[in-house]
């Protein structure tokens, strides 16, 4: 079977490139947004930034995801405190410098899930040493 070397380079959509870029889609520019970014367009992004992006990685806003890991906390936890889609590097900057109690509660929630997911896989690591089973091959 021949290997066709004229492949149709692999498309995304533009909140996928967003995603894997690490940035707010609404925040980028509309070139950006409007149509589909192949995988060359988006390696070229990734390692010769262009200002809007440099921009949007230092200043924001920034996603959900984003904004949850700088303050220390999950997802939900953001959607708990009403807090919007997207922070900007100040707004995030604030909340840390000077924690609500919401703040400070979802980190000491998030701490705590942690530690016990942590717990289990010790508590799961023992039980499989002690087994003579193989390891999954995961």
């Amino acid at each position: 079977m021949a290997v066709s070397l004229d492949k149709k380079p692999q498309m995304m959509k533009p909140l996928t490139a967003a995603n894997k870029l690490g940035i707010y889609l609404p925040a980028a520019p509309e070139e950006f947004r409007s149509g589909p970014i192949s995988r060359a367009e988006l390696d070229e992004l990734r390692t010769n930034p262009p200002q809007w992006l440099t921009d949007l990685r230092r200043t924001g806003p920034f996603p959900r995801d984003v904004v949850a890991r700088k303050l220390g906390i999950s997802n939900s936890g953001l959607t708990r405190a009403g807090v919007p889609d997207a922070l900007t590097a100040d707004e995030s900057a604030a909340f840390l410098a000077d924690p609500p109690d919401w703040l400070i509660r979802e980190r000491e929630s998030y701490a705590a899930v942690r530690a016990e997911e942590e717990r289990v896989q010790a508590k799961e690591a023992e039980r499989r040493a002690a087994t003579n089973r193989p390891a999954k091959g995961r």
